[in-house]
């Protein structure tokens, strides 16, 4: 039998080719607007923006940051900046933006168990944010490893799709509510086109793994951050689920009869 670690490097390597061939498909996306951004758009929602708070002068690490344009949106807001991210095409796209809008980021190619020996220093902020910790088998290494890259006093934020949501299995129509909420095994899943390219030809192969909130709130705390809200949202920037009303502020709910659960939730956690 192989070690888990062992398979893990196996569900890895199946992730980062399919991340690496939604890269130039993503880039060309409405959902991203790379030629918005360009322009001076922000990638980063209210939420974030308004928890987070003044980052001017500060220090971030953006973990699994795709082709980096949240990081280099903080960068524009006085931050500096460094990313990190499985994809090496999706590390590459965030290369060439960052000079593209000669900004300072800096960008590694880094699984994020990797973090330790690939990023150098301590931030006073780590942030990650939207479809993020589904991809890590292992969140007691993943909270050691925010609190290691923390300076004391330094902030930890996420904000991340509720983990009632990873309930459903999106592959049909509607989405039908078919995972157990402490699901413990890997999910596996294969599609056609990505969430923001869902005509394109690719095959999506993907592994993940679900965490409820105790879970990820016990792996912050055991790891000596002190939690300072954990916050849960109705409304999303995303448009998950089909016919969801769209609100004046641009954010999206379910139908009424449906608004059951929360669609989101954040943390702000620091390191004493």
């Amino acid at each position: 039998m192989c070690k888990m670690e062992d398979k893990n490097e196996k569900y890895f390597e199946v992730n980062k080719d399919t991340w690496n061939k939604k890269v130039s498909i993503h880039v060309d996306s409405d959902f991203y607007d790379v030629e918005g951004f360009k322009k001076g758009n922000s990638s980063l929602n209210a939420y974030e923006l308004n928890e987070v708070g003044d980052v001017k002068g500060k220090s971030l690490l953006h973990l699994q940051c795709h082709f980096g344009l949240d990081t280099l949106s903080w960068s524009r807001l006085g931050a500096k900046c460094t990313g990190i991210d499985l994809s090496n095409e999706g590390i590459n796209e965030a290369n060439r933006l960052n000079d593209l809008l000669m900004l300072d980021a800096t960008f590694i190619e880094c699984n994020l168990y990797d973090v330790p020996q690939k990023v150098e220093g301590t931030f006073d902020i780590v942030f990650t944010s939207y479809g993020v910790v589904g991809w890590l088998p292992d969140l007691k290494t993943w909270g050691e490893i925010i609190s290691s890259k923390l300076k004391k006093g330094g902030i930890f934020y996420m904000i991340e799709f509720h983990p009632i949501i990873w309930m459903f299995d999106f592959l049909q129509t509607p989405p039908k509510l078919t995972y157990p909420y402490l699901n413990k095994d890997v999910i596996y899943e294969e599609y056609l086109g990505t969430y923001a390219g869902k005509s394109s030809n690719i095959v999506s192969k993907e592994y993940g793994w679900n965490h409820g909130l105790g879970e990820v709130v016990t792996s912050l705390t055991n790891a000596g951050l002190q939690i300072e809200f954990l916050h849960e949202f109705e409304k999303s920037p995303y448009n998950s689920f089909p016919e969801m009303i769209k609100t004046e502020d641009g954010m999206f709910l379910l139908k009424e009869n449906q608004r059951m659960f929360p669609l989101l939730y954040s943390i702000k956690a620091t390191k004493k």
